[in-house]
């Protein structure tokens, strides 16, 4: 769709400078954007671009001088590009509303007005979807679950016994919600599997990435905040528990209970041990071993994970090594000389 700059600051906030009459039809990255498309500019890393960038207009911080000949100037580009994204390209639901003729809804689930139910999907008994839910083809839903308001659900998720979610959750192709936790019992003649008997608990406004897992309690549930964004590829185990605003990145695995306060950061591929706790506003970096509880907003980084100040200078030191070891061995030969 077209809209005038002007019409869309009106949308999104913000302060227009330049030419409120260019109209905008799509969005690009600031290096690549052309005539009728918007951009923005909330990395230093990208600011080389903001003067050879031909895109028609550029959203950017309050403080930033600009000669672009259309800026959009706001105290948060990237919250202000999200809302201009939201206008320039609404959602399409390709689903119909209804269910499929191919779907399977057992007789005691409910279904809320409006749902659009995929083909092939199954619901099981006892279970419910709020109303407005789009559950996509090929959807497995099992006995005792429930499903509030406006929830989309894309294709080849499984949802297991006993899982409770909130409204505005959207769950990626392949999320599993309420696989068995990992708990078994060595003995004398082998392994035994300790019966899982928990559940899952999601909260509101919640977005689980593709291929992410979430085990349902041992015993109790495991719970998930609201307004948590979960990334792909994401393990988290039984009776965790991840308080609202969490951001979890991509490949992180969270052992058995575990629990983050309020808004905790981790990012790719941290690995968390079981039994600890993360204060609320914790942030850990990328690939770090976190095998002990962290106060509330401390920033952690290694591996093993270090307060973060401390492992800078650990590394620090590290890249130093070779030079220090070469010393040390000329040090040595000149001792055993004299």
């Amino acid at each position: 769709m077209k809209i005038k700059l002007k019409q869309l600051v009106e949308k999104i906030g913000g302060q227009l400078f330049g030419d409120g009459d260019i109209e905008i039809e799509s969005a690009a990255p600031i290096d690549s954007a052309g005539k009728g498309q918007i951009t923005f500019l909330a990395n230093p890393r990208y600011e080389k671009f903001l003067e050879t960038t031909k895109a028609s207009a550029v959203i950017l911080q309050t403080e930033y001088e600009c000669s672009h000949p259309a800026a959009i100037k706001h105290n948060n580009p990237y919250y202000a590009f999200a809302r201009a994204l939201d206008i320039l390209y609404p959602e399409v639901i390709n689903l119909p509303q209804g269910i499929d003729s191919s779907a399977i809804i057992a007789d005691s689930a409910q279904i809320g007005g409006n749902c659009a139910i995929g083909a092939m999907t199954y619901i099981g008994r006892e279970s419910s979807v709020g109303e407005s839910g789009i559950i996509h083809p090929q959807v497995h839903i099992a006995d005792n679950v429930h499903i509030g308001r406006n929830c989309r659900i894309y294709p080849g998720v499984k949802i297991m016994e006993g899982s409770r979610i909130g409204d505005n959750v959207i769950l990626h192709s392949g999320v599993v919600i309420g696989s068995d936790g990992f708990g078994f019992a060595r003995h004398d003649k082998g392994i035994k599997k300790v019966k899982q008997i928990g559940w899952v608990e999601i909260g509101s406004d919640v977005e689980i990435g593709a291929n992410s897992t979430i085990d349902r309690g041992a015993l109790g549930p495991t719970r998930i905040g609201n307004f948590v964004k979960i990334d792909n590829l994401v393990q988290i185990a039984h009776n965790v528990e991840i308080g609202d605003y969490s951001i979890i990145v991509s490949q992180v695995g969270i052992s058995g209970s575990t629990k983050l306060g309020k808004g905790v950061i981790l990012a790719g591929q941290v690995g968390l041990v079981g039994h600890i706790e993360l204060g609320d506003g914790v942030q850990v970096g990328a690939k770090s071993g976190i095998n002990h509880s962290i106060p509330a907003g401390k920033s952690y980084f290694g591996y093993p994970a270090r307060e973060k100040t401390f492992a800078m200078r650990i590394e620090a030191c590290l890249a130093k090594l070779p030079d220090l070891f070469r010393r040390v061995r000329i040090l040595e030969k000149k001792n055993k000389s004299n």
